[in-house]
């Protein structure tokens, strides 16, 4: 499978890269006119359209504006039930509505939970969350990123090429005992025995 793309509505940093006709692009209510500037057409628009109105001349999934689940949530829900299991979301972090960010980075630990792996990609950052297993950050040396525990304790943390590197050691989420680490090598190693880290690197 390729990569399921979701724009949401919030502030936009960066561009989509190019993608591939495995990939799916999910705009999620007003993220449309983030795609629209750039030129790009969905392949699926859905959301409550609270934000926008909903173009006469666009076919779109359209949910009632009281429920449970956000439209990024939603988009999420359709990739999984398409078979995706990697999610990038733009739109999602940033901007006036803080309660949207962490709404989002608590839809990285849901993409988690099933089995999959998200990232929010931000102002010259990106939030990504793991559980029960590793990841290869790629970004040359110098780079800064931080780990925190995310939904109880972290065990097994295991961080390999860094200014920090530690074997076999605990997080909890009531400590920022990971903030502020920086690369050595050309590639980190973050691993998580059992539970989850939610991983912030600067691009």
């Amino acid at each position: 499978m390729g990569i399921c793309y979701i724009v949401a509505a919030g502030d936009m940093y960066g561009t989509l890269p190019m993608t591939t006709d495995d990939d799916m692009i999910i705009a999620a209510d007003a993220g449309l006119l983030h795609l629209e500037k750039s030129g790009i057409e969905p392949d699926v628009l859905l959301g409550d359209f609270d934000s926008m109105d909903l173009p006469e001349d666009r076919e779109a999934i359209v949910y009632p504006v009281r429920k449970d689940d956000t439209d990024t949530i939603l988009a999420v829900k359709l990739g999984l039930q398409k078979g995706y299991t990697e999610f990038v979301i733009y739109g999602g972090l940033g901007g006036k509505r803080t309660d949207h960010t962490v709404a989002n980075i608590q839809t990285l630990a849901y993409i988690a939970q099933n089995g999959g792996r998200g990232t929010l990609v931000g102002n010259g950052e990106c939030f990504t969350l793991i559980r029960d297993s590793e990841l290869v950050i790629e970004s040359g040396e110098g780079k800064n990123f931080s780990v925190f525990a995310y939904a109880g304790k972290a065990e097994g943390v295991t961080i390999e090429g860094s200014h920090y590197d530690v074997k076999n050691a605990e997080l909890t989420p009531f400590f920022p005992l990971g903030v502020s680490n920086k690369s050595k090598e050309k590639a980190v190693k973050i691993k998580v025995k059992k539970g989850c880290l939610l991983i912030v690197c600067n691009k």
